[in-house]
C-alpha cells in the first residue's frame, strides 16, 4: 500500500498541452465568447448555453471557470477595461510632456477603440450597470484605478491627489461616450475628443475660494 506521504502522479498533458494551460485557455475562450454574446444580445438576453455555444465549449467548462454569469460578466469587463486602458497610456507615451497633449491623445485613444470595438464598448459601458452589488463594486473600483491612472499622466498639481475630482472626470467622460455612440459615432472623434478635453480642463482647474467664510467664492480660474 502506497504511503499518504508519497507524491501525487503529475497531471496529465493533452497535446503536450498541460492542465492548467488548458484551463487558461478555455478561461480565455469564454471571456473572448461573453464579450461578443454580451455586445450584440445584452447581458440579461444572454444565457450561459449561448456564452459556450460561441466558446465552441460545453457547460462544464464554463463551471469549470465562473461559478455563475455575473463572474464572467467581471471578468468581461476587467479584460476590456485593461485592453482599452493599455491603448490609452500608449497613447499618452507617445504624445511627449505637455499634459494637455497627453489628455488629447488619451481621450482619442479611448473614443476610437470604443467605435472599433462596439461589442466592448457595451460591455464596458451599458451591460456592467446595475446587475448585482458585486457588479457594481467592481465597476467602481475599476473607475477608481482608471482615475488615478489617467490623473498620473495628466492632471495637474493638487488635483492630481483629488479622488472626486477624479471621479467627476471619469463619470463626465462616460456619459459623453455613452451620448456620442447613442447618437451614431458622431460627431467626428476629433470632435468629441475636444468635448470631452473641455470638460476635463474645466474640471481640473482649481478655483480660487474667497478667505472671508461668509462672502461667495471667487470664480476666477486660477492659471
Amino acid at each position: 500500500m502506497a504511503s499518504s506521504s508519497s507524491p501525487s502522479a503529475p497531471a496529465r498533458t493533452y497535446r503536450g498541452v498541460p492542465p492548467d494551460e488548458r484551463r487558461a485557455q478555455r478561461r480565455a475562450q469564454l471571456i473572448t465568447a461573453g464579450i461578443v454574446v454580451y455586445g450584440e444580445r445584452g447581458y440579461r438576453q444572454a444565457t450561459v448555453k449561448a456564452v459556450c455555444e460561441a466558446a465552441g465549449l460545453t457547460e462544464r467548462y464554463f463551471y469549470e471557470s465562473f461559478g455563475n454569469s455575473e463572474e464572467l460578466l467581471i471578468a468581461c469587463f476587467h479584460a476590456v477595461t485593461h485592453a482599452v486602458m493599455e491603448q490609452i497610456m500608449e497613447a499618452a507615451r507617445h504624445a511627449g510632456d505637455s499634459r494637455t497633449a497627453r489628455a488629447r491623445a488619451m481621450l482619442h485613444a479611448y473614443f476610437a477603440a470604443l467605435q472599433r470595438e462596439p461589442q466592448s464598448a457595451r460591455v464596458f459601458l451599458v451591460e456592467i450597470r446595475g446587475v448585482s452589488r458585486a457588479v457594481d463594486k467592481a465597476f467602481d473600483a475599476a473607475l477608481r484605478t482608471i482615475g488615478e491612472e489617467v490623473a498620473r499622466m495628466v492632471a495637474p498639481p493638487g488635483a492630481a491627489s483629488d479622488p472626486l475630482l477624479q471621479a467627476g472626470i471619469v463619470g463626465g467622460v462616460i456619459h459623453i461616450a455613452l451620448r456620442w455612440i447613442g447618437d451614431g459615432y458622431q460627431p467626428a472623434i476629433d470632435a468629441v475628443t475636444d468635448s470631452a478635453l473641455r470638460l476635463g480642463i474645466v474640471l481640473a482647474r482649481p478655483v480660487r475660494i474667497a478667505q472671508d467664510a461668509g462672502a461667495a467664492p471667487d470664480n476666477q480660474w486660477l492659471k
